[in-house]
């Protein structure tokens, strides 16, 4: 598990870096699965509908209900891997 968590660090600092700004989609992916890593499930109110991007990234991580921790930091490390290989 320390393995992962330090590749997950690792991949966090790297996703600042990037040589290109990902899509919405894709930053969304990267939000819901940092969330989901480091929180678990998505808890709270859904934002109302004035909040769009409040409710975007709610959004986006609630379809990540019931992933384990340890899956959503492999998924964030692949992804950045991904992104950063062009």
């Amino acid at each position: 598990m320390s393995d992962l968590k330090a590749q997950f660090e690792a991949a966090v600092a790297q996703s600042k870096t990037l040589p290109e700004r990902p899509d919405n989609a894709t930053l969304l992916k990267l939000y819901a699965l940092y969330k989901q890593a480091t929180d678990g499930d998505v808890a709270g109110r859904r934002p109302g509908f004035t909040d769009m991007v409040g409710r975007a990234k709610f959004d986006a991580w609630a379809t990540l209900q019931g992933t384990a921790g340890e899956d959503a930091m492999q998924q964030y490390v692949t992804l950045v891997e991904q992104l950063r290989a062009g």
